[in-house]
């Protein structure tokens, strides 16, 4: 009964380094990668500018709630001379 743990846990090692094998890269299209960094570039911009208009409308929310008034912090941290 030993001989069988052993020679399956043999086969299961070396099924598992065969399929964990890392394979080489697929090659890579120059325009291709170009245009894919490009939109994601994009994507990535819109995204910013979608959360920081969410972050606003946030922080305009908040202060409509609390009733508080004034400038916003960023609009006070003004150096002063």
């Amino acid at each position: 009964m030993n001989i069988r743990i052993l020679i399956m846990s043999v086969a299961m090692a070396t099924t598992a380094g065969v399929v964990w094998a890392k394979l080489p890269p697929a090659p890579v299209d120059a325009a291709k990668a170009a245009e894919a960094k490009k939109k994601a570039d994009d994507t990535a911009k819109k995204d910013t500018e979608m959360l920081g208009k969410a972050q606003d409308r946030a922080a305009a929310n908040y202060r409509k709630n609390k009733g508080i008034r004034g400038l916003p912090a960023t609009a006070k941290a003004t150096p002063k001379k």
